[in-house]
């Protein structure tokens, strides 16, 4: 299945990270460099995410059972909402002590910095080329993805200031380069609190036009009326819609209210790949026994 192929890049991913990490550590706390250090918390906050990631969808998978509906699927929506508040909080503190370093700068060696940045661009490139092959549609792995992803960017910075510090002896380099990660930090945690607060807010999925959705559903012979209509993401992949659909009062005569209902359901598949779909079928005569506002 897709899913356990994905289970085991995020698996891969996690052993790469987890085991890079602990060098990175040991070479900081040697070197004195805070680029390495703000890698290496970077790192951590990685293999949390990729670590929730594999909890949020050992949950997604249970089944749906008493008063949780739609099971534990939100669980991934979650686990990148949590990537997105790790990326702004380790963001917030390497930006605090990359600014008192920047105004006094520590001795760096710049050699050992320069060798692990080295070596962290590979592990970080093959960490993301398996996650790339997961299925990033899902928020769940593009929160790891985008997590890996920021890392690499951060160790080309952390090798630049490697760099400078050994050739030209500029130690604020450093400082330098750990702001540069904690830009790429807080542009990556946007993007992940952004589209995670959509699904959670149950705002429409960016890609899909209501006024569009509507007009489709209006199509239908013998379909009056459309309101209250909501789409909304359960999980990644899985969008719903409900609405109230106002037909012709001989449909429930006639008994061609189950022809249009599969109508309505084949143009949403079909126009908007959307399967789980909720419609109330209304005759026009009781329109006017709706209670609220119309939308």
């Amino acid at each position: 299945m897709r899913s356990d192929a994905d289970r085991r890049y995020l698996a891969t991913a996690l052993a790469l990270i987890v085991g890079f990490m602990i060098v990175e550590v040991t070479v900081a706390v040697v070197s004195g460099s805070l680029a390495l250090l703000a890698d290496a918390g970077h790192m951590l906050a990685d293999a949390g995410a990729i670590g929730a990631a594999l909890w949020a969808w050992h949950l997604a998978d249970r089944p749906a059972s008493g008063p949780w509906t739609f099971g534990f699927k939100r669980a991934e929506i979650l686990s990148a909402a949590g990537n997105g508040i790790t990326l702004l909080v380790v963001a917030a503190v390497v930006a605090f002590v990359s600014v008192r370093r920047l105004i006094n700068p520590p001795t760096v060696h710049g050699l050992p910095v320069l060798i692990v940045a080295a070596v962290g661009i590979v592990v970080n490139l093959v960490a993301a080329w398996v996650l790339a092959r997961a299925n990033r549609s899902s928020l769940n792995v593009e929160g790891a993805f985008q997590h890996i992803l920021t890392d690499l960017y951060g160790f080309v910075a952390t090798l630049i200031a490697g760099v400078l510090i050994v050739t030209a002896g500029f130690e604020r380099a450093d400082a330098i380069a750990s702001l540069v990660v904690v830009a790429l930090m807080l542009r990556a945690s946007w993007m992940l609190l952004k589209a995670s607060l959509r699904v959670l807010l149950e705002a429409a999925p960016e890609a899909v036009d209501l006024a569009d959705v509507r007009a489709h559903l209006l199509e239908p012979a013998h379909v009056l009326d459309v309101h209250d209509l909501h789409v909304w993401t359960v999980t990644s992949d899985l969008p719903a819609i409900s609405a109230h659909i106002v037909i012709d009062d001989s449909c429930f005569l006639d008994g061609h209210a189950p022809q249009v209902l599969d109508e309505l359901q084949g143009c949403l598949s079909g126009h908007f790949d959307v399967e789980h779909s909720t419609f109330q079928l209304e005759p026009a005569s009781h329109y006017d026994h709706e209670p609220g506002n119309h939308c």
